[in-house]
């Protein structure tokens, strides 16, 4: 099975000058005619801290020192992970006219979304480095964990992508329950609140059993405790907290597994993508 990945990887690496005409074709095209362009990709993430803030700080008076900095340091990768979601499931039905070409890899198209909403995470950083600067949150050595929370992330995703893009094709349903499941998901990960303001060892244990098994918990914790390592004890987390070492183990493990199957359910029903859409 572990051959199969590698020997698939390495046919997608054969098409890295295609992945990169179709990943510059779709970031043209997300914002043409748009006025201020790829400015969107910092805007769009900062208008949605805007919302959740007022909502969760002023009239739900959540008293999280900074809450909008650890807001908007959770909603950037969220909005990677589920824009490339909802968008790399529909995306073998919507790049319908390449996948019927002959000798057209169709994982190239999961692949050209997830990239592409990667591009518009790292345009969206330089906002939360801002946040950190004028708020004066020293960064410490947590930060050089950001890469392998991008890998571990990328993996994830783009296992579920590949899943979900082979199954809609046949099911179209999926798209439809999908959009429901990641409002759902989102408030089950730790992004509009803290571990601290949930305070699990309160809760039925069954709440804590099902957040651990959520792969974002660990991957937002990650995220919080990479850049907010010292925002403080009054802050979203204790002064020089540890990253989630097992969790995100867990989580990396888990997301290569599940690269192999959906590599293996993805290369099963490709054959007859042409004939279902």
């Amino acid at each position: 099975m572990e051959v199969d990945v590698l020997s698939s990887i390495k046919e997608l690496y054969k098409y890295r000058a295609l992945v990169h005409v179709l990943v510059s074709r779709d970031l043209k095209a997300r914002y043409r005619g748009s006025v201020l362009g790829f400015m969107w990709s910092m805007l769009n993430p900062f208008l949605m801290m805007l919302v959740y803030w007022l909502v969760f700080s002023i009239y739900l008076r959540n008293g999280m020192l900074n809450y909008h900095v650890y807001l908007f340091c959770g909603l950037l990768p969220w909005l990677w992970f589920s824009a490339s979601l909802l968008e790399g499931c529909n995306s073998i039905i919507a790049g319908s006219n390449l996948v019927k070409k002959v000798m057209f890899p169709a994982e190239i198209l999961p692949l050209v979304v997830i990239l592409s909403n990667l591009i518009h995470f790292f345009l969206g950083l330089p906002i939360l480095i801002a946040f950190l600067v004028v708020y004066k949150v020293p960064i410490g050595v947590n930060i050089l964990a950001f890469p392998l929370l991008i890998v571990i992330q990328f993996v994830f995703t783009f296992a579920l992508m590949l899943l979900l893009s082979a199954l809609s094709v046949h099911l179209r349903d999926i798209q439809q329950i999908l959009n429901n499941l990641v409002t759902l998901w989102f408030f089950m990960s730790p992004i509009v609140y803290s571990l601290n303001d949930l305070n699990l060892d309160s809760k039925p244990p069954i709440i804590s059993i099902v957040m651990n098994l959520n792969p974002m918990k660990h991957i937002m914790v990650g995220y919080h405790r990479v850049f907010l390592q010292k925002m403080g004890n009054q802050g979203a987390l204790p002064f020089d907290h540890p990253l989630p070492w097992i969790g995100l183990a867990g989580v990396g493990v888990f997301s290569i597994l599940l690269l192999v199957f959906a590599w293996k359910v993805f290369n099963y029903f490709k054959t007859g993508f042409s004939e279902e859409i």
